[in-house]
């Protein structure tokens, strides 16, 4: 019996596979796509986070990144030739090796660039007369005895250093090399000689006998110590005068490390390890910092000393760049979750939808089997075996095509992601379909909104869910969405449940407005009107699971186009902030000021709509703080907060008031109250030379955390524009010209000097004629413009890749948003067409079934439109506290503005997708109509139809 069943149920897929190719060709499809973004999306944060971590440890700087081990001499103890021996290159390359061997994973090493020598960790004066000397002082030098040279080298004058005998602690004359710039800077030429004394005192002659250049300059073997590839002017702190020094290396042969043993430079025995970044993976960094951790100070480094030696130490910065790329993660991370559980959630949505579709559709024909005699559980196994057929090969097609299309990333999580779709279709279809024929059923009466109510079982499944939603949504709200430690899913799912209350409580409410409106429109002659709301009452297809994808999609959509739009607003504002114009220029110096003529050639320029010259005086002292000051108020510019106890020296602008607050007005910066600096009075302009008694009284516009330092009353001060008492008259939270927090804003026609020193544009003036018209001044002017520092806010591969995440969501979610609204339609496309041919026979024009299927779908996509609105900008409102844009928009860009930039709402984003469920809606009814009016009544009214 088994045997037949089994026989039978072949016949029984291929039948139904041929006979509704079209369904199930759809059906493949959407798992398909959802299957490839499911299992796309691990692997994608997989991917970014990989690049991010390698992008950070290369473009690291290579003093920070390289695994050093270090140790000091041998000890004075040993005999002479045990330490001559274990300074020299075949006992070092053994050492490197073993340490290389002994690197845990995932740390591996880029054995190309490993170095290992001896050092002088202490420079050594060298007083030969041709060295330069700035102020008098002769440069200090250090040794080294590297490895490598004439691998990472050219010669460029000169022969390479090299031990004709072999070096001990006795030998008294070696060979070595510099590099260009060194020799360049220091005034070294082939053939000079340097005498580096031992601890005897006794002199060791270094004779110069290259010149070389670095092959990669850039490169760890180089830059780990920069001081290899030039040299550097210091400050010598022990000296009680500020005089400077130069400092620089000495490249030695290879084999002379023995002879820096005798020298009273503390010799240090060394081996570079620079990291290979190649084969780490994003997941990896757990492990790497707790690696790093245990070399630093742990198991790691017994190991290490039980190779170089009990004195070994191991020093890396490699960690520091781990933690970095690690915050920046978790800082993400939260924000991508929300776009993952969003657009998880309205993909199982459409799949469920998907599913009642083609459960409606057969209803009917599996009535009839249950009527016959068929079991629960032979109906139930033969959906889901037709099912399976169809899904899961459609969900490892996905699979693999996401695996080709990201290349790196773990496979496991994509796999489990495709896995689940496969699951969620395979199991809803046949649970959903069997679930509706539990007892056998005739033909049953017409199920709508309006007359049929929900049973109890839903009512208190909704009222369950409404409540568990409202009190998750409540907590979250109480307790704040700053979550530390890692992703909260409670977090994460606010779209979710902001939607979920939605959509149950829309369902609820949606006939009562119907119903009203109904009954004026029954009066009004034609009956389109009544027709359209009396169906749109009864359709099936404004259910809470229609609903819910629609909601789900649209605040997705509307929190992602928030994100994508706020990294795009914080990028401008730093850059606004940094640059404080359209363009920007000043002097070499803080006190260089510029001269008229250069202010009026750059005035006249094309494309400057604007200019305001200012003068700006950095780190002014500012008066001590009055007891309980409070300055006062500028008009509508908001007073913001500040500590006075904090601004004990700020930033003095003299401005001109007008061309001031026109530069405000164009670059959207705080209204600036220009008024209330006019120079009048006590504050009148003075004449060209005079002096300011210091009892002169300028009014000042200030920030917050000044005017409360200062109060209301005058207060003294000293500036090199002059001495006089400023008033605070009004604050800005911000102005255009200087980047501190805490300014003093005056008039600078009322300062005894009035050059500016800072010349601010508007407009949008070529680059290249800009700076010809600075340097045409015969002076070194700095120019810049607030298009190319936006231009510096470029991604790292961290940001880049979530704003490609992002940027798929909000896709995906309009892709998901179009869907549900055809499925939604779809569900009673057979009845919409039955309807028209009825009323087609009764006297309906072509143009009014179109009227009547558009008007009818209206109410419907306003609910869901008008829904999304509120849940898109609920959702918004709930998150953005917690959230900060900093690491997506502003991280990684030295002299950024790094204060906090919180979500906002996006008009655009809220709007254009809710527009596009309204226009889709109409047009897909409108098409229905046409497609409707092509096919005649007689095909759609048969007898003995039951619809």
């Amino acid at each position: 019996m088994r045997h037949n069943d089994r026989a039978a149920s072949a016949p029984w897929i291929r039948t139904r596979l041929r006979t509704a190719p079209g369904t199930a060709t759809a059906l493949a499809v959407l798992v398909l796509v959802t299957a490839f973004l499911a299992a796309a999306f691990p692997r994608a944060v997989d991917a970014y986070g990989t690049k991010g971590l390698r992008h950070d440890i290369l473009t690291a700087d290579a003093g920070r990144s390289t695994l050093e081990v270090a140790r000091p001499q041998p000890g004075l103890e040993l005999p002479q030739a045990q330490r001559d021996e274990e300074a020299r290159s075949p006992e070092l390359a053994r050492v490197g090796a073993g340490l290389l061997k002994a690197l845990p994973a995932p740390l591996r090493a880029d054995t190309s660039s490993v170095a290992y020598g001896v050092r002088t960790s202490k420079p050594a004066v060298a007083n030969e007369p041709w060295l330069p000397r700035p102020e008098a002082v002769p440069p200090k030098l250090t040794y080294v005895a590297q490895s490598g040279l004439e691998e990472h080298a050219t010669l460029a004058s000169g022969a390479w250093p090299t031990t004709p005998q072999e070096v001990t602690s006795d030998s008294r004359a070696v060979q070595g090399a510099v590099t260009e710039e060194t020799a360049a800077e220091l005034k070294v030429k082939v053939g000079a000689t340097i005498a580096l004394l031992t601890a005897a005192q006794e002199p060791i002659t270094v004779t110069i006998t290259g010149i070389v250049a670095p092959r990669d300059p850039q490169g760890s073997y180089w830059s780990s110590d920069p001081l290899l590839r030039t040299p550097s002017l210091v400050l010598d702190t022990a000296s009680p005068f500020p005089v400077h020094y130069w400092t620089g290396t000495v490249l030695l042969a290879e084999g002379t490390g023995p002879a820096l043993l005798s020298t009273a430079a503390e010799p240090v025995l060394f081996w570079r390890i620079p990291p290979d970044p190649a084969g780490l993976t994003g997941p990896d960094d757990v492990r790497l910092a707790s690696v790093i951790a245990s070399l630093e100070s742990g198991p790691g480094l017994l190991k290490v000393r039980r190779i170089a030696g009990d004195t070994a130490v191991f020093a890396t910065g490699l960690g520091h760049i781990v933690e970095a790329n690690a915050r920046m993660r978790d800082a993400i991370s939260p924000v991508i979750a929300v776009a993952a559980l969003g657009i998880g959630s309205v993909a199982a949505v459409v799949l469920l939808m998907t599913g009642a579709l083609i459960a409606g559709r057969r209803k009917a024909e599996l009535a009839l089997m249950r009527s016959r005699g068929g079991s629960l559980r032979g109906i139930g196994g033969r959906l889901l075996a037709e099912t399976a057929v169809t899904v899961l090969p459609a969900s490892a097609l996905g699979l693999l095509l996401a695996t080709l299309v990201v290349g790196e990333g773990r496979f496991w999580p994509g796999a489990l992601a495709a896995a689940g779709v496969g699951l969620l279709v395979c199991v809803a279809l046949p649970l959903r379909t069997t679930l509706q024929h539990i007892r056998p059923t005739l033909h049953g009466a017409r199920e709508d909104m309006v007359s049929a109510r929900p049973s109890r079982r839903r009512t208190v499944a909704e009222l369950t869910l409404l409540v568990l939603a409202v009190g998750a949504v409540t907590a979250l709200r109480r307790r704040g969405t700053s979550a530390e430690g890692g992703t909260d899913l409670l977090v994460s799912a606010a779209p979710v449940l902001v939607a979920l209350i939605a959509a149950l409580v829309l369902v609820r409410i949606y006939p009562l407005p119907l119903r009203l409106a109904t009954r004026p429109v029954a009066r009004l002659r034609g009956a389109i009107g009544f027709l359209s709301l009396a169906r749109a009452g009864r359709s099936s297809a404004g259910g809470a699971l229609p609903l819910l994808a629609l909601l789900l999609a649209l605040a997705t959509a509307a929190f992602g186009g928030s994100v994508i739009a706020g990294i795009g607003d914080a990028r401008d504002d730093a850059a606004l902030t940094s640059v404080g114009a359209d363009a920007r220029i000043s002097g070499a110096s803080e006190r260089a000021t510029l001269p008229d003529e250069l202010v009026r050639t750059v005035r006249d320029l094309d494309g400057v709509r604007g200019a305001a010259p200012v003068r700006i005086e950095y780190s002014v002292n500012m008066p001590e703080a009055v007891a309980g000051g409070g300055g006062a108020n500028g008009d509508g510019a908001g007073t913001g907060s500040g500590s006075a106890d904090d601004a004990k020296v700020a930033a003095l602008v003299g401005v001109d008031p007008a061309s001031y607050a026109e530069l405000a007005r164009a670059t959207g910066l705080p209204a600036f109250p220009a008024a209330r600096l006019k120079a009048t009075g006590s504050s009148a302009p003075l004449p060209e030379g005079a002096k300011a008694g210091p009892d002169r009284v300028l009014p000042a516009i200030a920030s917050p955390a000044v005017a409360a330092r200062l109060g209301t009353e005058p207060r003294a001060i000293a500036t090199l524009s002059g001495d006089f008492e400023v008033q605070v008259v009004g604050t800005v939270p911000r102005v255009a010209s200087v980047t501190p927090t805490d300014f003093l804003v005056v008039n600078s026609a009322a300062l005894e000097q009035k050059a500016p020193t800072t010349l601010l544009l508007t407009g949008a003036p070529d680059p290249g004629k800009l700076r010809a018209a600075v340097e045409a001044s015969g002076k070194e002017y700095a120019v810049q413009l607030r298009s190319e520092e936006r231009a510096r806010y470029v991604n790292t591969p961290m940001q880049a890749g979530a704003e490609r995440i992002y940027l798929a969501a909000v896709a995906a979610g309009a892709g998901y948003a179009l869907l549900a609204v055809l499925l939604s339609l779809l569900q009673t496309a057979p009845e919409r067409k039955t309807l028209l041919a009825r009323l087609r026979t009764m006297g309906l024009t072509t143009g009014q079934g179109r009227k009547l299927l558009a008007f009818e779908a209206t109410p419907q996509a306003l609910l869901a439109a008008g829904g999304g609105l509120f849940t898109g900008w609920a959702t918004i409102v709930l998150l953005s506290p917690g959230i900060d844009l900093v690491p997506l928009a502003l991280a990684g860009v030295a002299g950024s503005d790094t204060s906090p930039v919180l979500l906002r709402t996006d008009l655009w984003s809220l709007a254009l997708p809710a527009a596009g469920v309204v226009a889709l809606a109409a047009a897909v009814a409108g098409v229905q109509a046409w497609w409707a009016s092509r096919r005649g009544s007689i095909t759609e009214l048969r007898a003995g139809d039951s619809r």
